[in-house]
C-alpha cells in the first residue's frame, strides 16, 4: 500500500449511511495501485541478478537480505525507467526525490522495513486516458511467501517458507486517482497501462509471473455525491479476469452491507477466485488486516541513501529512450488511416498486431488493400487461426502475402470464403503469392454475371418457398438460397453479388 493511495480524498462513513437511509442508487468509486517490476539486470539496491523460476534463495546477498553492516546503492537504470514512466503518463518529474524506510514486520521482509518513497516521490500527477495519476514512486519488492498445506507438508506439518530471490526487485508503483466507476472500466484501463509499459520497454508486464500486480481501492457512495465512502483495498490481483471479478465481488459485498444498514469497515482484503463466496457467488473475499495509515509505517528518510537529483541530462535521456505510445498510435491510425476506434485500439494495444499491420500496409500489394479491411483480416481471421497472443510476424504468413490476399478479396477477384481457404494454406505452408494459390486451386471468383446469374436462378427454383418469403419482405429467408449458390460454386461466388442478383431476379 502506498501513501496518497488510490481513492485518496475525503472519506466518510456518512456517505454510505446517507445512501442507505435515502435509498439512493449507489455508485462505485475505484482507484488502482499498480506494482510494476522493472526490467533491470539487477535488484533495486544491490548487484544480485534478477531472475524468475530459479531455485529458491539463490539470488541473494547481504544487502537484499538486510544483514548488519550492508549498505544499499540505488539502481540508476531503475531511476531511468521511472522517469520514462513519468514522461509517458505526463507526470511532473521531481527535481529531487528521496527514499524512505517504510517500517513493518512480516516474514517476507528481512530488514523489518521496505525502502520506498513517501512525501518526495519521483513523479507527481499526470493522466492516462480518462484516469488521472496521483503519483509514481520507486521501491523494492518483498520476498515471496509460499504456503504449504495438506497437499505438500514439510517436516510433517502445515507451514510457510520464504524465497528471498524476489526480495529487492525494483518496483515502480503507479497510483491513480479514484476516477474509475466499474470493474470493466478498471480492467480496460489497466490493459492500456500494460500496453504503454510494454511499449516503453521498462517491464515485461507479465501478470502470470507477477511482473504486474494490481491492488484496487473500492468504495460506494450515493450517485451524484462528491463525498467518498469508506474504502477497502483488494490486494494483489494478477489477471484482468480476476481484477474484474474481484472488484465486482467487493462492490456487491459493500452494497449488501450498506443496504442492510451496517457500515463498511476500512480494511485490506484478499479475493480468492478459486472459492465460493458466502452468498454462493464465484470467489470469496476474506479480511487480511485493518487498513493502515501513514503513521502506522513510521516513515523516515533512508539514512544510507543520498537524495536522487534529477538533472536535465537524465530527463533528456528518458525522452530519447521513448517510442510512440499506444494511445498515440491508436490516434494516428484513426487520423491517418481512418480506422474505426475499436480496430485502432486493438492494433495499438497489441503491439505485435500493430507492427504486423504496419508491415502489411507498407507492402506494395497489387491490388492495394484498404486499411480497414487489412485491419479486420489481421485482428479477426489471422489472429483466430494463430491462437491467443501469438505474434503473426513469427508465423508462416508473411505480411506482404496477407496484404496481397486482402487486396484480391477487396477487388472481388476472390470471394471472402475462398480468401479464407487461401489463408488456411498460408498459415499451414506459407508462401509469397496468394494469387498462385488461387490459380492452382481454382478459387478465383466467377468471371461473368451470366454464369453466376444462371446459378442463382437455379437456386431460386430449388428453394421456391424461401424465394417467396424473401419477395414478401423476410430478408432472413435468403439464407438457404445463398447457401445453395455457395455450395454450387464451392465458395467462389461473392456473397454481396449473390444477394444483389437474388433481389434483381425476384424483382425487389
Amino acid at each position: 500500500m502506498s501513501e496518497g493511495t488510490a481513492g485518496a480524498g475525503p472519506v466518510s462513513a456518512d456517505a454510505s449511511a446517507a445512501a442507505s437511509d435515502s435509498g439512493a442508487a449507489l455508485e462505485p468509486v475505484i482507484g488502482l495501485e499498480i506494482h510494476v517490476q522493472l526490467a533491470t539486470a539487477t535488484k533495486m539496491f544491490c548487484g544480485c541478478e534478477l531472475s524468475f523460476g530459479q531455485p529458491p534463495n539463490t539470488r541473494t546477498c547481504p544487502v537484499c537480505l538486510g544483514l548488519p553492516g550492508s549498505l544499499p546503492v540505488a539502481n540508476e537504470r531503475a531511476v531511468h525507467f521511472g522517469l520514462m514512466i513519468g514522461l509517458a503518463l505526463g507526470s511532473q518529474l521531481a527535481p529531487r526525490s528521496i527514499f524512505h524506510r517504510k517500517n513493518y514486520f512480516y516474514p517476507d521482509l528481512p530488514k523489518g522495513y521496505q525502502i520506498s518513497q513517501y512525501d518526495e516521490p519521483l513523479c507527481l500527477g499526470g493522466r492516462l486516458g480518462e484516469v488521472r495519476i496521483h503519483r509514481v514512486h520507486l521501491e523494492e519488492d518483498a520476498a515471496k511467501l509460499i504456503h504449504v498445506g495438506e497437499s505438500g507438508r514439510i517436516h510433517g506439518s502445515d507451514t510457510s517458507v520464504v524465497d528471498f530471490n524476489r526480495g529487492g526487485t525494483p518496483l515502480a508503483e503507479i497510483v491513480t486517482e479514484p476516477d474509475l466507476r466499474s470493474p470493466e472500466q478498471a480492467s480496460e484501463w489497466l490493459r492500456l497501462l500494460r500496453a504503454t509499459l510494454r511499449q516503453l520497454g521498462v517491464s515485461d508486464v507479465n501478470m502470470e509471473e507477477g511482473s504486474l500486480r494490481c491492488d484496487a481501492n473500492i468504495s460506494l457512495r450515493p450517485a451524484g455525491s462528491e463525498e467518498l465512502g469508506v474504502k477497502t483495498e483488494l490486494k494483489n490481483m494478477n489477471s484482468f479476469r480476476f481484477i474484474e471479478r474481484g472488484i465486482r465481488a467487493e462492490i456487491e459485498r459493500q452494497r449488501e452491507i450498506i443496504e442492510s444498514g451496517d457500515t463498511v469497515v476500512q480494511e485490506t482484503l484478499h479475493f480468492d477466485p478459486t472459492t465460493r463466496s458466502a452468498g454462493g457467488g464465484a470467489g470469496a473475499i476474506t479480511s487480511l488486516r485493518s487498513k493502515e495509515q501513514a503513521h502506522d509505517y513510521r516513515y523516515f528518510p533512508e539514512p544510507d541513501l543520498l537524495p536522487v537529483a534529477i538533472d536535465e541530462a537524465m530527463r533528456q535521456a528518458a525522452r530519447e529512450a521513448m517510442s510512440e505510445l499506444p494511445a498515440q498510435r491508436a490516434e494516428r491510425y484513426r487520423r491517418e488511416l481512418k480506422l474505426s476506434a475499436d480496430s485502432a485500439q486493438l492494433l495499438a494495444f497489441r503491439s505485435e498486431l500493430g507492427d504486423y499491420f504496419e508491415a502489411a500496409h507498407a507492402a506494395h500489394a497489387d491490388p492495394s488493400p484498404p486499411a480497414q479491411a487489412l485491419a479486420n483480416w489481421i485482428s479477426g481471421d489471422l489472429a483466430a487461426r494463430l491462437g491467443d497472443g501469438e505474434d503473426p510476424a513469427a508465423s508462416r504468413v508473411q505480411a506482404p502475402a496477407l496484404a496481397a490476399l486482402v487486396g484480391l478479396v477487396a477487388a472481388k477477384r476472390v470471394s471472402v470464403g475462398a480468401g479464407r481457404q487461401v489463408l488456411d494454406k498460408l498459415v499451414a505452408e506459407g508462401g509469397e503469392d496468394p494469387a498462385a494459390i488461387v490459380e492452382a486451386q481454382g478459387l478465383a471468383s466467377l468471371g461473368g454475371e451470366d454464369e453466376l446469374g444462371a446459378i442463382v436462378a437455379a437456386a431460386l427454383a430449388a428453394n421456391a418457398d424461401a424465394a417467396e418469403r424473401v419477395r414478401a419482405g423476410n430478408e432472413k429467408a435468403i439464407g438457404p438460397i445463398v447457401g445453395a449458390v455457395m455450395r454450387e460454386t464451392k465458395g467462389r461466388a461473392d456473397g454481396t453479388e449473390v444477394t444483389r442478383l437474388v433481389h434483381e431476379q425476384l424483382g425487389i
